[in-house]
């Protein structure tokens, strides 16, 4: 009997340190008004997926269906201002429709994606998205730039929320 002890003991041990270890849950708005929040939203900034790691002008445009889901449109210029065009069409799925901060984005069936609404101000005009793995942020806004102290401001918060500031890649915004 002696033996099983310790074997028992190993793998407990083991979860205990891992759960210890894990980023404790990170932040969303307290509530989200999901008809304000639809429309287009610029993106400031990221530490881009792999699909955007080239973007310039990315855009992220929301629309509330009647069954409530929020279909979905990123676009952007590949490359540089006149570079190739692209478009993706990804799914919101509000999980969380107390506060309505807590979303699934689905590209590809079956998969959601994370999707939090870390931030939104009462203007709804600036935004940060994140996920809980801190994987991935964007910051947004209702125009294509924004002042540098809010740039700074959203840049601590992100890192109060775990995430390492240094991947987050401006991401260039010109409109004619």
């Amino acid at each position: 009997m002696p033996s099983v002890m310790p074997s028992l003991f190993m793998p407990v041990a083991l979860l205990t340190l891992a759960a210890c270890s894990s980023p404790p849950p990170i932040r969303t708005a307290t509530t989200v008004n999901l008809e304000r929040f639809m429309g287009d939203w610029y993106v400031i900034a990221s530490i881009p997926t792999f699909i955007e790691t080239n973007a310039y002008n990315a855009v992220e445009s929301y629309r509330l269906a009647k069954d409530g889901t929020v279909p979905t449109t990123f676009s952007f210029r590949e490359g540089g201002f006149e570079g190739e065009r692209k478009t993706y069409h990804p799914t919101g799925y509000v999980i969380d429709t107390q506060s309505n901060a807590v979303w699934g984005m689905q590209f590809i069936w079956p998969i959601k994606a994370d999707y939090r609404i870390v931030f939104l101000d009462e203007s709804y005009s600036q935004t940060v998205i994140g996920r809980t793995a801190r994987d991935y942020v964007w910051l947004m806004a209702r125009t294509p730039e924004i002042p540098d102290s809010d740039y700074q401001r959203f840049l601590t918060l992100i890192a109060e929320e775990g995430y390492d500031v240094s991947k987050v890649r401006k991401v260039p915004q010109r409109w004619n």
